[in-house]
């Protein structure tokens, strides 16, 4: 080891200078800092311990560079907060570290039971800071009016034997590259990422492992779980291998980011990083130091303080630059709007400073409304750029499938852009729609389970959500009655044509396409198994379904003048007002122009026209127990059907004219989709 020098306060983390390594933390509370350098992972003493003097401070941080050492360089630290000093044999891990070893031999700490070894501690490496290659792999910068989003589990993609893919690289960023063509084949244009943070899989009960990620360690570093390598600094390389061939295939990738918790819970939580340098920094706590939760995992992190802020806009701006993601969901973001005592803030400071940072602008900004402790915000969202998952749309659409009373008004407002869940004229824009996601019941089992099947987790099946508003029509489960099965496979259909077939930016889950089940598991966080794999078994694969999800997305993308979220309607044609367009919607029952709004209804029609030329589409909704004969208005040029999910096998509509002009049955539980034959000429399917 060479010389010591002062140092600088930035930039944060570790990072190689011209004469060797630079050293900052954050820790506004600590009297004493020491850096602990180590020769290999599992180390049961450091190699060198350097102690930081007030010399080594500027403000609210402590740095010190060294000269000689290299990228891959092993280190940890030791603090006293306050006047009280950490554990003896206890190494707290940068919270801005890039790469992080120690995985094969970490044992997760307890309150009572601090790791008595500095060799089951895990420990930060000094990595480069290479920006991303934006001009060989230039971002896809799909709008947000053409995006259709896929979410999917990076290890549970490909994990199945079934995959294809080599042993070692299944479960991997690596393996997810093989699969690419497969995502690209379905013609979404962004991949949802959950959790790659490294997080803790044993952050679970006893005999179970934190599969879906919810857990996180460290906010910098993608999780070594997911690397084909022992290599601490493969996990970059690798991650950055993966978005570039995402963009060199027009697809965005965004990432799932946990920033509302961590995985070191409450006061009876282990203590890895941020809670040693400094727990009053880090999260909410009351007058008696107890944890403030409202994430539901044992604490909430503090976004309304600079410091806190300053890590979050690194650490995003670490993926967004230097790994080269297009997006970020927040999950339970919501929670990143709470100051002081848990109290929301109209002007989140969070929120403006990541909308004013020019290296994250044009990136696509997505957040969860919610958090557990109470607070929702569609749309009064207190972020201008922020796209919202818009629960109610899910609820509100599974309820009238469902054929429950009172659901045909609120379906209204679903199919036409949530216009009252947002205080804008954009709402269409600003909502993410989805029927699934990965917290709940998959399109298959929601439709074939009244009830949550959640034994497997341990919890006694108290885990996971009770109100799904999902119906097994008449078995629960799987069931080899015909009938059963038909209604299923028309209700899967009918879901998927509401998501992609109305405004608002689409999302659907990880082989929903394809009929994947979950065996009525709605909480499978800590089942990495068959249970919470991708399936790719063909032979178990509904490819009829596949089929029609193609040709759904296919409409979409050929018809944005109806399907597209920045359409805005006119709800009626009214030559005095100065219109938005000249399409204009009209509502329909069984007979033009004569919707049924009554709580016991269950049928709805509505067209798009234009001007006074005509209907160009129209889209009828049955959720009836019956078939039911709808009048259809008059169109442009003649109807074409082009959608009707009571017949399950999609080479069976005909492309041609109708035959009749002037009604169309739709069968109980079904949707059709007629377009005028000028507008089906765009058509090519």
């Amino acid at each position: 080891m060479g010389k010591v020098k002062v140092g600088s306060a930035w930039p944060l983390g570790s990072s190689v200078t011209l004469d060797g390594v630079n050293f900052s933390i954050a820790a506004p509370h600590a009297t004493n800092v020491e850096l602990l350098i180590f020769q290999n992972e599992d180390d049961k003493h450091a190699k060198e311990t350097i102690s930081l003097g007030q010399g080594n401070r500027s403000g609210d941080y402590w740095h010190v560079e060294i000269e000689g050492l290299t990228e891959g360089t092993l280190y940890g630290y030791k603090l006293s907060i306050d006047g009280h000093k950490a554990a003896e044999e206890h190494i707290v891990l940068d919270p801005c570290a890039r790469a992080i070893t120690g995985w094969s031999n970490y044992i997760r700490n307890q309150k009572d039971k601090v790791n008595k070894s500095f060799g089951n501690c895990l420990k930060g490496v000094v990595t480069k800071r290479d920006y991303f290659d934006f001009k060989s792999h230039p971002r896809p910068k799909h709008p947000w009016n053409q995006t259709i989003i896929y979410e999917l589990h990076v290890g549970g993609f490909t994990k199945s034997t079934d995959s294809s893919i080599s042993e070692s690289k299944r479960g991997t960023f690596i393996g997810l590259i093989e699969k690419i063509p497969y995502l690209k084949s379905l013609g979404i244009t962004a991949i949802e990422l959950l959790p790659v943070f490294a997080f803790d899989s044993n952050d679970a009960p006893e005999g179970l492992v934190n599969y879906w990620g919810y857990s996180p360690i460290n906010w910098f570093t993608p999780h070594q779980g997911f690397v084909d390598s022992s290599n601490p600094l493969e996990a970059r390389k690798q991650f950055k291998q993966f978005v570039e061939v995402c963009h060199d295939n027009k697809l965005e990738v965004i990432i799932d980011v946990v920033y509302n918790h961590t995985t070191e819970g409450n006061q009876n939580g282990p203590s890895i990083s941020w809670k040693n340098f400094g727990p009053k920094t880090y999260y909410h706590q009351d007058e008696k130091e107890n944890y403030q939760d409202v994430s539901g995992c044992g604490n909430s992190i503090a976004a309304n303080r600079p410091l806190v802020r300053k890590l979050i806009l690194e650490s995003l701006l670490c993926w967004a630059i230097e790994l080269g993601v297009d997006g970020f969901r927040f999950d339970l973001g919501i929670a990143l709007s709470r100051g002081e005592n848990l109290i929301p803030l109209d002007h989140p400071p969070l929120f403006e400073e990541i909308e004013a940072d020019p290296k994250l602008s044009g990136l696509k900004l997505i957040s969860e409304p919610w958090d557990c402790g109470g607070l929702y915000k569609l749309g009064d969202f207190p972020a201008k750029e922020f796209r919202t998952w818009n629960g109610h749309f899910r609820d509100d659409v599974r309820r009238f499938w469902k054929g429950e009373k009172g659901t045909i008004w609120p379906l209204k407002d679903r199919l036409t852009g949530n216009k009252s869940l947002y205080n804008h004229n954009l709402a269409n824009i600003f909502s993410i729609n989805f029927i699934t996601s990965h917290d709940g019941f998959t399109l298959k089992d929601l439709v074939s389970f009244n009830k949550k099947h959640n034994l497997a987790n341990g919890e006694n099946n108290r885990d996971g959500e009770n109100n799904n508003n999902s119906y097994n029509y008449g078995v629960e489960g799987p069931t080899t009655n015909k009938k059963i099965n038909n209604l299923r496979q028309k209700q899967q259909r009918n879901l998927l044509s509401t998501l992609l077939l109305t405004p608002g930016v689409p999302m659907i889950l990880m082989g929903d396409e394809v009929g994947r089940s979950q065996g009525g598991n709605n909480n499978t966080w800590c089942q990495d198994n068959p249970l919470g794999w991708m399936n790719w078994n063909h032979e178990n694969w509904d490819h009829e379904l596949k089929e029609f999800v193609l040709k759904l997305i296919s409409l979409r993308k050929q018809l944005p003048e109806f399907f597209s979220p920045d359409s805005i309607f006119d709800c009626q044609k009214d030559n005095t007002k100065v219109k938005t367009s000249h399409f204009w919607i009209q509502w329909h029952g069984i007979k033009v122009n004569k919707p049924d709004w009554g709580d016991w209804s269950h049928t709805l029609g509505f067209s798009i026209n234009k001007n006074d030329e005509g209907s160009a589409i129209w889209l009828g909704f049955n959720a009836y127990k019956e078939s039911m004969l709808f009048d259809l208005p008059t169109p442009i040029s003649t109807w074409k059907k082009y959608i009707d999910t009571s017949i399950l096998k999609t080479k069976n509509i005909s492309k041609k004219p109708l035959a009749n002009q002037s009604n169309v049955r739709v069968e109980s539980n079904s949707l059709v989709l007629m377009v005028s034959s000028e507008y089906s000429k765009k058509i090519n399917l």
